[in-house]
């Protein structure tokens, strides 16, 4: 499990379910500004934990958690149909596919900036 820090829980869980197509594994209030919100691409693969910033340090971390490198990695078993399914749910991608001796990869944004690899091994 990885945190990835998000400015409001809703938000986050619409854009990893619907849009990248994650599954939400949990939603549990912790207080009343608090929730444990777990999401991830497959019920037993890795999970991201939803961390809603808390104070202006965090605020200021979200969508540049890396200082601008690729923060995440997505690997699929089908680069092109879920290539296509992003492009067609409206995933912003930096640059076109690009098609490597070690696979298939193309650079995206989540709804927050942060950068992600879109990647399938050879």
């Amino acid at each position: 499990m990885t945190t990835l820090v998000v400015r409001d829980y809703d938000e986050a869980i619409a854009w990893y379910t619907n849009i990248l197509g994650f599954t939400l594994v949990s939603d549990a209030p912790i207080s009343d500004n608090k929730r444990w919100v777990v999401v991830a691409p497959e019920k037993n693969g890795a999970q991201l934990l939803l961390a809603k910033a808390d104070g202006e340090t965090q605020e200021a971390s979200i969508g540049n958690q890396t200082g601008g490198r690729v923060t995440l990695f997505l690997y699929t078993d089908n680069f092109e149909t879920d290539y296509a399914a992003m492009v067609k749910a409206g995933v912003r991608f930096l640059e076109v596919p690009r098609y490597e001796p070690y696979g298939s990869v193309v650079v995206f944004e989540d709804l927050y900036g942060n950068k992600w690899d879109l990647l399938e091994l050879r």
